[in-house]
C-alpha cells in the first residue's frame, strides 16, 4: 500500500519535470523560429523592419506566457502529490 502510494507521487513528480522541460523545451523553439524569420524578413525589407520587430515581440511574449502557464501547472502537480 505505501510503496504504491510512493509510486504515484513519484510519478506525478516525474511528470511534471518532464512536462516543465518539454514545456521550456517548446518555447526555445518557438522564439528561435520567431528571430529567424524576424531576421529574414528585416533582411529582405528594412523598411518595415519597425512593424516586423514589433510583431516578434508581441507574439514572443504570447508564447512566454503560455511556456509559464504551463511550467505554473507542472508545479501544482507536483505539490499536489
Amino acid at each position: 500500500m505505501l510503496l504504491a502510494l510512493l509510486l504515484d507521487i513519484s510519478y506525478a513528480i516525474m511528470g511534471a519535470g518532464i512536462g516543465a522541460g518539454m514545456a521550456a523545451i517548446g518555447a526555445g523553439i518557438g522564439i528561435g523560429k520567431i528571430g529567424g524569420s524576424a531576421m529574414e524578413g528585416m533582411a529582405r525589407q528594412p523598411e518595415a523592419s519597425g512593424k516586423i520587430q514589433g510583431a516578434m515581440l508581441i507574439i514572443a511574449a504570447l508564447i512566454e506566457v503560455a511556456a509559464l502557464f504551463a511550467l505554473v501547472i507542472c508545479l501544482l502537480i507536483s505539490f499536489k502529490s
